[in-house]
């Protein structure tokens, strides 16, 4: 439970996404105003590529809040802009954009970031998929004085949670989006009261979450199943672990949606599929072996394996190898 807050501070928010949105409106139900919300010049999507509001803005709209969305924040104007709001400190979550040193210390208390790992471990743009994929058994959030570094400002505050075997991204995203708003809530009644300590993160131990690149999506069946089965959690919802089925010379991306890593002795070369039944299509790998057990075929929905082969049964006959090159990373960031 968060302490009683001493005196409400003046707020400005800046964030995008829905894990953005879920901590601005735990600040609106809050005691804080909330002055100003930045979010990023809307963007197109759909098919008709018509211009879209980020969560966050439909929210301040709702709200009837003041709403900013430069592009940068280089120019003296754009500065100059949001020290007129005369805030407090100012809130970042899953922003997107760099905050210049000027920014940084405008607001009265500067700026803080929820960010969601236990800095200094996995700084960067993907802390929830590279903690699943490193198999971590526990993450949290990280509320920080933000400096000019990326994510290595001074800790206020952390919110540990589990990781179980059965979490993927999406989920553990919706624990974090929980967790998040209410550390928040209590650094900011810590700040309020003009008493609280900031503690410098430990470098030599800071690991960093490169963002995630489409090109790691492709299975290397190379790798021992342990590591596929991590995969296959971490990417989901996004850019979903994947492998590629080749057929009369007609390569076929097949999405993975669920998948099990199994203790298997076996002479197989990693790639070749062991068996199919309704549990699933055993793959071989470096080590052991990876049961997929809900996948997805080109142009189809999500089925489990058992449904698959009631119409691609001879796709996933034992003995055939699977496509599993190793992916190209060139690129990636």
């Amino acid at each position: 439970m968060a302490n009683p807050v001493t005196k409400p501070l003046n707020i400005i928010f800046a964030g995008t996404p829905e894990f953005a949105a879920k901590h601005l409106a735990a600040l609106l139900q809050s005691e804080h105003n909330i002055v100003a919300v930045y979010c990023p010049p809307d963007k197109p999507a759909g098919r008709g590529k018509k211009l879209t509001a980020c969560a966050t803005k439909l929210l301040a709209l709702e709200h009837q809040i003041p709403i900013e969305q430069p592009v940068n924040f280089k120019s003296e104007q754009e500065q100059q802009k949001l020290a007129a709001y005369q805030a407090d400190v100012m809130v970042v979550v899953a922003y997107g954009l760099l905050l210049p040193e000027p920014i940084l210390t405008t607001p009265r208390l500067g700026c803080i970031n929820v960010h969601g790992s236990i800095l200094p471990k996995w700084r960067g743009a993907a802390p929830i998929q590279r903690a699943l994929e490193a198999g971590d058994t526990k993450t949290g959030v990280t509320i920080m004085q933000m400096d000019k570094g990326l994510d290595t400002g001074d800790i206020i505050l952390t919110a540990h949670c589990d990781i179980t075997m059965t979490d993927t991204s999406a989920s553990l995203y919706e624990k974090l989006a929980e967790l998040g708003p209410t550390a928040l809530l209590e650094t900011l009644a810590l700040m309020a009261t003009g008493n609280y300590s900031r503690q410098p993160q430990d470098n030599s131990k800071a690991t960093h979450a490169a963002k995630l690149d489409k090109a790691e999506a492709e299975l290397d069946w190379h790798l021992p199943a342990e590591n596929l089965a991590l995969k296959v959690r971490a990417y989901i919802p996004w850019p979903v672990a994947q492998f590629t089925f080749t057929e009369n010379n007609k390569q076929h991306k097949i999405r993975v949606w669920q998948a099990s890593a199994i203790a298997l002795n076996h002479q197989q070369t990693a790639g070749t599929i062991i068996s199919a039944d309704k549990h699933g299509i055993i793959v071989a790998t470096l080590n052991g072996a990876l049961r997929l057990e809900i996948i997805q075929l080109p142009g189809k929905k999500a089925l489990a394996v058992a449904d698959i082969l009631n119409g691609k049964a001879h796709w996933f006959a034992p003995d055939l190898a699977i496509n599993g090159q190793k992916p190209n990373l060139e690129g990636s960031q």
